[in-house]
């Protein structure tokens, strides 16, 4: 029976984005439907006016979400009773996705979306058009990694590798973003979240927002024959 050593090897490519997504919301509420369109319609063709300012185009803008939510409120008798529901008011939210293919307007283009009109940050990810390049560069890091892991350990037992007997890629990945939800992420609160954990991801000092580098990730598991 052939005596075999498996080790599992793993690296990460830290790359510099060269786009980002960002997620965008505006959410109205009055006690008249019509008005509470009619804000959030204004709040959204201001936010759209703002991101066009930055050089986006409007292929790159893409509204993916809309609902109208009623707010009810309990009508109560003379007694404290319960009598019923009756309409309280509207809430109207829009989403938008905005790709931002200059990185370098991102702070910028951000605080216009917010004094044009967005009160809610959903999501920010950092991207790299060239994923598939460096997924390769991660997972010959991984190769080599576990090649010199299996050498190291068959030489702690006077042992050499010899040809590999299996080669398995286990999970690969990248990462770099920030998100929230309609229900946390109102701007105040959600919004200055966000900023905080972009601040920790990397910003300078002075306060200028940088975005943090993506880390690219690959795994794998390689068995080798020992030999003597």
């Amino acid at each position: 029976m052939a005596r075999l050593i498996t080790v599992n090897g793993n690296a990460a490519v830290r790359v510099a984005p060269d786009q980002v997504t960002i997620t965008l919301g505006v959410e109205t509420w009055n006690a008249d439907l019509v008005i509470a369109k009619a804000d959030n319609e204004q709040r959204v063709k201001s936010m759209i006016a703002a991101v066009g300012a930055h050089g986006v185009p409007p292929k790159d803008v893409q509204t993916d979400y809309v609902s109208i939510e009623v707010e009810h409120k309990d009508e109560h008798d003379a007694r404290g009773h319960n009598v019923g529901r009756s309409v309280k008011g509207y809430w109207v939210r829009r989403s938008a996705v905005v790709t931002l293919r200059d990185v370098a307007k991102f702070e910028a283009l951000l605080s216009a979306v917010v004094e044009a009109g967005a009160n809610h940050v959903h999501g920010i990810a950092f991207e790299t058009t060239e994923l598939r390049k460096f997924r390769d560069q991660a997972r010959s890091l991984a190769m080599k990694a576990a090649r010199e892991k299996a050498i190291a350990l068959a030489a702690e037992l006077g042992q050499k590798i010899g040809r590999p007997e299996s080669i398995s890629e286990g999970h690969s990945g990248w990462g770099a973003s920030y998100g929230s939800h309609w229900g946390s992420s109102h701007f105040g609160r959600g919004m200055s979240q966000n900023v905080m954990q972009m601040q920790a991801a990397g910003a300078p000092s002075d306060g200028v927002l940088e975005p943090g580098r993506i880390n690219v990730t690959a795994d794998v598991t390689l068995t080798f024959q020992l030999d003597d």
